[in-house]
């Protein structure tokens, strides 16, 4: 219960700070913290001297989790990442008449597809994955007593396959561009039972034994931060032009664009056609070509976006008629948008190039 509170109020906290969440480009690294809650297992003692040994029921207690990773983000949503991972919990005593103690430690490495939802949430972005990987899953003291009966275990490693399924969600902080601040829950399994070798002693007799501990599952909760390089902090606001009086002749043209592309529909070329005709009728200098999109995307992959828009208005623009040493050419991103809108909204009107005849 505090653990949950302190994760709440962490992220009230952080809410102020939050800046517009983008997808992930290129290198980035996480670490994180928290709790690992693994759920009881079975304990299977056998000897091969025939001694009487039985089986335990071993009750985990809450412990400790920290993970470290580095990945790479491909700007869409997606990212692949390595994990190095660490979580330890201790044994409490079983139901019945044994008795069992002992801790478990786990550590291994662990191979993540990432999945974030840009624009889902305005400055917030939520995110799922999986992963892949192997784990050493080490048992320190593990120990089944019954009635005359004491089973000890070798202090013994193994390494099995491991899965897991991890959701959580980050929160830019403007202060820092690049940082994040995270918090998520992963459902971690080993695959198969576990066999360590101990011994078994009575009253009279000691033989050697075999512990088989049975499915491995666990519950992390852990907060980290997030650092993706290469972030440039936002460009300082353009100084303000002293005003120009307009031309005594100034015509504008709007020609919109599909999500995410850069071609001309048949609606597009016959608008170009037009402001290409209309140019031969008016006595002008040159005729601007501004490239828009909206907020969907990163902003460096929007500004691409917005100049391959323009040279595309532009070599139509050729095409019909005009001189290219007449046109002018300039990508504006996701600025100067024609419909204000919230970041990660994808309005058709934003997504435009206007051509200016002056």
């Amino acid at each position: 219960m505090k653990f949950r509170n302190a994760l709440v109020a962490a992220t009230i906290l952080a809410m102020p700070l939050a800046a517009k969440a983008q997808p992930i480009t290129g290198l980035y690294i996480g670490a994180g913290a928290g709790v690992n809650i693994m759920l009881n297992q079975n304990a299977t003692v056998t000897s091969p001297a025939a001694v009487n040994t039985g089986n335990g029921h071993l009750d985990s207690r809450v412990g400790p989790a920290v993970a470290i990773s580095m990945g790479y983000g491909f700007g869409n949503g997606l990212r692949a990442e390595l994990e190095g991972d660490y979580r330890y919990n201790d044994f409490g005593t079983s139901s019945g008449s044994a008795a069992v103690g002992g801790d478990e430690q786990k550590a291994g490495i662990m191979a993540n597809v990432l999945y974030d939802f840009v624009g889902l949430v305005p400055y917030v972005q939520p995110y799922v994955g999986v992963g892949v990987g192997y784990q050493w899953a080490k048992e320190s003291n593990l120990h089944v007593s019954t009635p005359g009966v004491v089973a000890t275990a070798a202090n013994d490693t193994e390494g099995k396959f491991a899965y897991q399924g991890i959701i959580g969600v980050a929160y830019p902080i403007t202060s820092a561009p690049g940082l994040s601040l995270t918090a998520d829950y992963r459902f971690m399994g080993l695959a198969g039972d576990r066999n360590y070798s101990g011994t078994v002693a009575t009253a009279t007799r000691t033989a050697p034994a075999n512990f088989k501990l049975d499915n491995d599952y666990n519950n992390t909760i852990m907060v980290g931060f997030r650092y993706n390089f290469g972030v440039a902090p936002p460009p300082a606001p353009a100084p303000v032009a002293a005003a120009v009086p307009p031309s005594p002749v100034s015509r504008s043209y709007l020609v919109f664009f599909d999500w995410d592309k850069a071609t001309l529909t048949d609606r597009a070329r016959q608008i170009v056609s037009e402001a290409a005709a209309n140019s031969t009728k008016v006595q002008y200098t040159r005729l601007e070509v501004n490239g828009y999109t909206d907020t969907s995307g990163t902003p460096q992959y929007n500004q691409g976006l917005s100049v391959r828009r323009a040279q595309a208005v532009a070599a139509e623009l050729v095409k019909d008629g005009v001189p290219k040493s007449a046109i002018a050419i300039q990508g504006f991103g996701e600025t100067h948008l024609l419909v204000p809108t919230g970041p990660g909204v994808r309005e058709p009107q934003n997504r435009r190039v206007e051509i200016i005849i002056k």
